[in-house]
């Protein structure tokens, strides 16, 4: 690349990354990592991030309890959906915990909520290592795994990006992917997203009012879930 292709790209990647636990690699890069999805991080990110495709949609996984769960279980109540992985050093569990918080101060009302942990790595997340890893976030969040087909199947339902990668780390590999938390309506309707690192307080604002609406009412933009965090 010339000197001013990399700075366009510099300043791109520092747009997408707010959506993205990855570092924003060479594509080259990316190419060498297994199970590479379809489409790229950017597409997905601006299916999401513009609404310009469906959010969501049907699956068929086991929860951390060893119940088969579907999506048309969860009708009734408004779903936060996130998909990460246990392994995951940062981003994850911070999201997870201020998933955990809003539930928390939403008291009673919390129960007009299902939050929903859907693995990125079914290989290493089964259901026995999800069921001592969701209940210390909040009681009511419900860990997903299933098999890799399954699986990819639901993240391409909402149009999530996630790639192995490997690694020289005990491990073995992690996992880079796009890391927005979903807020679906009671009929399973897209209402929006929050973005990475969304504080508990900006998504308790959300629940509220869609909460106290008593039904979904139209979707929301995408845009409507973020500002102040």
């Amino acid at each position: 690349m010339k000197p001013a292709q990399w700075l366009q790209f510099a300043r791109w990647c520092a747009g997408v990354t707010a959506g993205l636990t990855l570092a924003c690699l060479p594509v080259a890069f990316l190419a060498l990592a297994s199970d590479a999805p379809g489409r790229s991080a950017a597409e997905l990110m601006d299916a999401v991030m513009w609404n310009r495709e469906p959010i969501g949609g049907p699956f068929r996984l086991t929860d951390h309890t060893g119940k088969v769960r579907k999506d048309t279980d969860f009708r009734g109540k408004l779903m936060l959906v996130y998909f990460g992985f246990t392994f995951c050093p940062d981003i994850c569990p911070t999201d997870l915990q201020q998933i955990s918080l809003a539930m928390q101060k939403l008291g009673t009302a919390s129960a007009g909520v299902s939050p929903l942990f859907i693995t990125l790595d079914p290989e290493r997340d089964t259901q026995k290592l999800l069921a001592g890893y969701v209940p210390a976030f909040h009681p009511r969040l419900t860990g997903l795994t299933g098999t890799a087909s399954a699986i990819r199947q639901a993240a391409n339902a909402y149009k999530v990006y996630y790639v192995k990668v490997p690694n020289s780390a005990a491990s073995r590999y992690t996992i880079d992917h796009s890391s927005f938390i979903y807020l679906m309506g009671r009929d399973g309707e897209y209402l929006g997203y929050f973005p990475p690192s969304t504080s508990a307080e900006r998504m308790l604002a959300v629940l509220r009012a869609h909460l106290a609406a008593g039904t979904s009412g139209p979707a929301a933009s995408s845009a409507n879930l973020q500002g102040a965090k």
